[in-house]
């Protein structure tokens, strides 16, 4: 993944920019271009790439699920004859990997299988980071994505992998993930089978997109990214990478066209799993309190401090903001990579526009235009998307307070999107 190498900005597309930068950790700095910032959203999506940004390797969320004939087993074997999975067809594919959609064969239920290679050590972490985060999940939550079980193949030998295996091939993949570099036998074809749970309506970005903005949606997906947020940060879990194209949706289970699809939040390919303290390593860590150094995630809505790269959980409070501000006010723009309009708000300077992280980093004392679009906005609702997008990252609630008081707001306050 190549980021931002230098103050120059070469003429490549620009598009929402996924992964990790280089040079981004620690006391990394932002460039300083001493620019003006102004926020503001046009009516239509600008193009991303109207100023020229280095490009980020985006990949579509294929966290849709996957999975192969392979037959469940707690040591190496040759796939079974008698599989415990059966695909059905292709449903995304990106540089990380295959999802298709299957279903088990003793119950008929649908599951999503998700194939990722593991020829390159890039591959290899993001594929062992989902593992670990939803592995760490002692129970489940509606809005987070379920893993069933992950499976190691290697040629033709299958293995149940399980998080702190002694297996040689789990901890060949471990090594490769902590080296950078390949610690198995390049020539041999290795691969993981992720079995989650199967959406079927597409990712929040497409669902939003097509259809008319309804204060029920909006008010339903507030409230179910907020306890889905609040839930992954109670298991010490930072998401590290929140955007529309990472939550899916499952329509499965809607028997009236009164209720609103379900959330489920997903691709956790660089997510990170607060360790306990090593002081009391009974006593669970604080996520608020875990700094991380990694400067990752989609620029767009990243915050300030990742793009610093000294960060803690509160950076996934502020992607939220861009989400929650970006989905009321139906505030898009276009990726010139992909053609497609994705939800996002933005800070625009001239004819060009800036993540929002980025401009607060370079102007901590910009104040956002909110609302930008609508002529008004509940005042409790403005105050609080304020908050959760404030350039101090102490200054954002955590998920906790955050999911109490939407709460509060979409059922205390009837006017609360107006």
């Amino acid at each position: 993944v190549r980021g931002r190498s230098g103050g120059g900005y070469p003429e490549v597309n620009a598009a929402p920019r996924r992964g990790i930068i280089p040079g981004r950790g620690g006391d990394g700095a932002a460039s300083g271009r001493g620019a003006t910032w102004k926020c503001v959203v046009p009516g239509s999506p600008p193009r991303a790439g109207e100023r020229a940004r280095p490009c980020f390797r985006h990949r579509k969320s294929d966290s849709r699920k996957y999975c192969k004939n392979l037959k469940e087993t707690s040591t190496l074997k040759m796939v079974s004859s008698q599989p415990k999975y059966d695909l059905i067809r292709e449903v995304g594919r990106g540089s990380y990997g295959v999802v298709y959609e299957a279903v088990i064969r003793k119950t008929s239920a649908r599951v999503a299988v998700k194939k990722i290679r593991c020829h390159a050590p890039e591959n290899v972490e993001l594929a062992l980071r989902e593992f670990w985060a939803l592995s760490s999940i002692k129970s489940q939550h509606p809005n987070v994505i379920h893993l069933e079980e992950c499976i190691l193949q290697k040629d033709g030998m299958v293995q149940k992998m399980s998080h702190g295996s002694n297996s040689s091939l789990y901890l060949q993949l471990v090594e490769t993930s902590l080296k950078g570099e390949i610690a198995f036998d390049p020539q041999s074809a290795y691969y993981l089978w992720f079995v989650m749970d199967f959406c079927d309506g597409g990712d929040m970005n497409e669902y939003l997109l097509s259809r008319k903005p309804n204060r029920k949606t909006n008010t339903s997906f507030m409230l179910q990214l907020s306890s889905a947020l609040a839930f992954l940060h109670k298991n010490q879990i930072i998401h590290r990478d929140l955007k529309p194209d990472n939550i899916l949706i499952s329509q499965s289970r809607l028997d009236t066209s009164d209720l609103e699809p379900t959330l489920k939040v997903a691709d956790f390919g660089l997510s990170k799993v607060c360790s306990a303290s090593g002081q009391n390593p009974e006593e669970p860590v604080s996520v608020n309190k875990c700094f991380l150094s990694t400067a990752c995630g989609t620029d767009f809505y990243m915050a300030p401090e990742v793009w610093e790269g000294h960060y803690t959980a509160k950076a996934d409070i502020f992607a939220l903001g861009i989400i929650i501000w970006a989905m009321l006010e139906r505030i898009t723009f276009i990726d010139t990579e992909t053609k497609k309009e994705l939800l996002g708000s933005y800070v625009k300077q001239g004819t060009e526009i800036v993540p929002v992280g980025e401009a607060l980093l370079e102007n901590p004392k910009m104040e956002l235009l909110i609302p930008v679009k609508k002529k008004s906005m509940n005042g409790r609702m403005k105050q609080l998307i304020k908050e959760m997008l404030a350039a101090n990252p102490q200054d954002r609630p955590d998920a906790f307070e955050l999911e109490l008081r939407l709460v509060q707001i979409a059922f205390k306050d009837s006017s609360w999107e107006t």
